[in-house]
């Protein structure tokens, strides 16, 4: 609480580093950062949570197909976030600059192109195991929430993608560039805590609870429209009290909504078709694993 002040919390004060190891190597200095674990840890955990998932009953798809997923999703979210950052915010940049585009540990993820290319690695390793590629969607959207959680924590360590200027007590001054001089920034919303909390904590709790509390894993496609949904309603909110990056503000200023909010809009429509038809796809849904089938 002595960092908590009228002028917000000095987040130089909280003694948090990106870099989360660095090992000098000779001329270079290899860095392991906080970002890259995030994902890692995502991965991993969401992995050992889907295997719980897939031991119920009316499973989609058995042991061996999530290993696969494993690495098929984690290209998917790894080019398609890259991508998609590249395509939605920084085309210009990029354009100038290609080698930029390989220097993730710099940052510079999208979810959108992420959870495009999760689809297109779904869709493929549907179609080449021959399963229901709209219920793995729905066992995989009850996962990604955890990677969702990570990402936003790192975001937060790294001291970027910050809200906008406020006086609540908990705000936060990033250290900024002004006028060519880093220095402490106003005191602004930790918006990367609001998106942990909401796109990771309650939306987990809101998946988990439709999966393991009802039966809405036997209408394909509820739980992904209850992602794609509820996702896209709190990270719309959220855009309202977080600065856009400063080559998308003009943009922001000429449309009224940022660019992550347009990205949001056709998410929100898509989560309301999903949900509103999933009734009509219910069946007889036969366990890929041999477990119980359930009507």
């Amino acid at each position: 609480m002595n960092n908590v002040t009228s002028a917000g919390i000095d987040f130089t004060s909280l003694g948090l580093d990106p870099v989360a190891l660095s090992v000098p190597l000779g001329f270079t200095t290899f860095e392991l950062r906080w970002y890259s674990l995030a994902y890692l840890a995502g991965i991993f955990l969401g992995y050992f949570y889907m295997l719980r998932l897939i031991r119920q009953p009316g499973a989609p798809m058995a042991r061996r197909h999530a290993d696969d997923l494993v690495f098929y999703a984690s290209l998917g979210v790894i080019l398609g976030g890259r991508l998609g950052y590249v395509l939605f915010y920084r085309l210009g940049f990029y354009l100038e600059n290609p080698l930029e585009i390989i220097k993730l540990w710099d940052g510079g993820m999208s979810f959108h192109g992420g959870v495009i290319g999760t689809s297109l690695a779904i869709i493929y390793l549907s179609w080449k195991e021959k399963l229901n590629w709209l219920r793995i969607h729905d066992y995989v959207s009850c996962v990604v929430p955890i990677g969702l959680f990570t990402g936003r924590l790192a975001n937060f360590v790294n001291g970027e993608l910050w809200g906008a200027p406020t006086t609540v007590p908990w705000a936060v001054r990033f250290p900024e560039v002004i006028a060519g001089v880093v220095t402490l920034g106003p005191p602004r919303h930790p918006s990367q805590l609001y998106e942990a909390a909401l796109e990771g904590i309650v939306l987990f709790a809101i998946l988990a609870f439709m999966f393991w509390r009802t039966r809405a894993r036997y209408q394909p496609g509820l739980l992904t429209g209850a992602f794609l949904f509820f996702y896209g309603i709190f990270r719309f909110g959220v855009e309202f009290i977080r600065e856009p990056d400063n080559h998308l503000r003009a943009f922001a200023e000429a449309t009224g909504l940022h660019m992550g909010q347009w990205l949001c809009v056709p998410m929100i429509l898509g989560g309301l078709y999903l949900i509103a038809t999933a009734a009509s796809r219910r069946r007889r849904v036969e366990s890929f694993a041999g477990q119980e089938s359930v009507a």
